[in-house]
């Protein structure tokens, strides 16, 4: 059984287990996603097209990672006009693993539901302690650590980063890998970022409000 879905202005032929990479979709790995547009589904012998969608289908996926495509080079020249111009892409991608295929209206099973429930499951008390939680603090709030601004933020989010815990982990592959991404080598060492994600898991206040409180 596969079916044929339509999202990110692309169409992909999809079957249960199968991991595909889409356009980006907003979620964190666990995550479950659905797929509403479906173009086609084969059934055994039974082949149903849309028009263009077909009802009551869906395709339920997991969200694996959050993934960036290969670096390509945007040249531009034209002759005899002194005119160069060469940019540099990286493609934002999904990874998703094919759960189900549902027909007729069907509901998603509670297996493939489970992901979801398990992502919410741990409470923030469970990664912070209490001083933490009196200050305000999240334990998905990465902006907390000095030196993670916006632009910062969107990056390491755009890596799947987005917890403190998956900073403090952090190896010196990790670092390297990270630091190539952002385009800023040995900011995280000269800043401190694991030091400080350890302090906040272990609930210290921020570096930044307690060097305000000392001025």
């Amino acid at each position: 059984m596969y079916a044929v879905i339509k999202t990110g202005g692309k169409q992909y032929r999809v079957a249960a287990d199968q991991k595909v990479q889409i356009e980006k979709l907003v979620g964190n790995p666990g995550d479950q996603v659905e797929f509403t547009d479906v173009l086609m589904v084969s059934n055994g012998g039974t082949v149903d097209i849309g028009a263009p969608f077909v009802a009551g289908a869906t395709v339920v996926a997991e969200i694996a990672s959050q993934d960036r495509g290969p670096h390509l080079i945007i040249f531009k020249k034209r002759r005899r006009k002194h005119y160069r111009r060469r940019n540099g892409h990286r493609q934002d991608l999904t990874s998703v693993t094919i759960r189900e295929i549902l027909l007729g209206g069907a509901k998603p099973s509670k297996k493939a539901a489970a992901p979801k429930a398990a992502e919410a499951a741990p409470a923030p008390a469970t990664l912070m302690g209490s001083a933490a939680l009196a200050e305000g603090v999240s334990a998905d709030d990465i902006s907390l650590i000095g030196g993670i601004g916006p632009k910062l933020l969107k990056g390491l989010n755009g890596m799947g980063i987005t917890t403190l815990a998956q900073i403090a982990a952090w190896t010196e592959a990790d670092v390297e890998r990270v630091e190539t991404e952002l385009k800023q080598p040995g900011r995280v060492a000269r800043e401190e970022w694991i030091e400080q994600a350890g302090e906040l898991l272990a609930g210290k206040p921020p570096r930044a409000k307690t060097d305000k409180a000392r001025a």
